[in-house]
């Protein structure tokens, strides 16, 4: 048979696009699968919102979940030069791991139920749980960060942020798997919020759209590389932050305060305190008077 052209000159650039680099390791074996993890966040949303999504029955949802995640946690696993010190081989990690996940879905649903509660609560244009839970983007990033955190709690690499970045592309919110976000957590709109790694946001918080819990600087070690170390503001019970608001750097914000839109925060604040900018000044000009 004929080589076409196209055929010749995809053989001649195969070895120079398979080449080593560094930057861009090659997936030899078989490789996570996207399209999968995305199936298998829509089982989990579907499980903790049942009813609403997926019309298939709640058992088989649940055990597409679990056959989705144990496969792909195994893969990760095994991708990770970490599993190899690892005593125990990584399908039966992925197992182990997959099981305890399933058990957690319940408590999960009773944490997100808290989420739609307080999203619903802070929104009078919202006229109903179920108006929150099928169009309201935080919802989607929410859910995604509450399985996420919850695989990342048992060490799973790289399917957390493959998840919150899904949920990142999809709504405009992006929330560091890593955070740890208290009940009753609500994002009004949502369009730009970015929730670093190692936020820890505790219960009742209200974030508006555009709001920064960011780092301030960060250090680097002997070999050029950031140090992981925490560099992420904390939010105590019951605070406010309205939209555009920077807070940065490893500062506590105190419990029942309130942030004021297109403020930069980058010292600690007491509770009870509330951070405003100073009032515009309003002048009036008439027949060119005043210019």
């Amino acid at each position: 048979m004929a080589i076409n052209m196209w055929d010749k000159l995809s053989m001649q650039l195969y070895g120079e696009i398979t080449k080593d680099n560094e930057y861009i390791p090659l997936q030899e074996d078989e490789s996570l699968d996207t399209s999968e993890i995305a199936e298998a966040v829509e089982l989990f949303r579907s499980a903790v919102f049942t009813g609403y999504f997926r019309q298939d029955p709640l058992p088989y949802i649940l055990s597409r979940f679990g056959s989705i995640m144990s496969k792909q946690i195994a893969i990760a696993f095994r991708e990770e030069a970490s599993a190899e010190s690892s005593d125990i081989e990584p399908e039966a990690l992925a197992n182990s791991i997959t099981e305890k996940l399933l058990a957690s879905i319940p408590e999960l649903k009773r944490i997100l139920s808290t989420d739609v509660k307080a999203v619903f609560d802070g929104d009078p244009a919202a006229k109903s749980y179920r108006e929150v839970i099928l169009c309201y983007p935080s919802m989607v990033a929410i859910s995604n960060y509450r399985l996420a955190h919850a695989l990342l709690g048992y060490h799973v690499p790289i399917i957390p942020r493959i998840i919150t970045e899904m949920s990142h592309s999809k709504t405009g919110i992006d929330i560091h798997p890593g955070a740890t976000i208290g009940e009753y957590f609500s994002i009004d709109h949502g369009t730009g919020v970015v929730i670093g790694e190692t936020c820890i946001i505790g219960s009742h918080v209200r974030l508006y759209q555009g709001v920064t819990l960011g780092a301030k600087s960060f250090k680097f070690d002997s070999e050029g590389n950031p140090v992981n170390e925490p560099r992420h503001p904390i939010l105590e019970d019951n605070v406010t932050v309205y939209s555009n608001a920077s807070i940065l750097g490893r500062i506590t914000i105190g419990h029942d305060t309130t942030i004021g839109g297109n403020i930069w925060q980058t010292a600690s604040v007491p509770p009870y305190s509330k951070v405003l900018q100073g009032r515009a000044t309003i002048s009036s000009f008439e027949d060119g008077g005043g210019i």
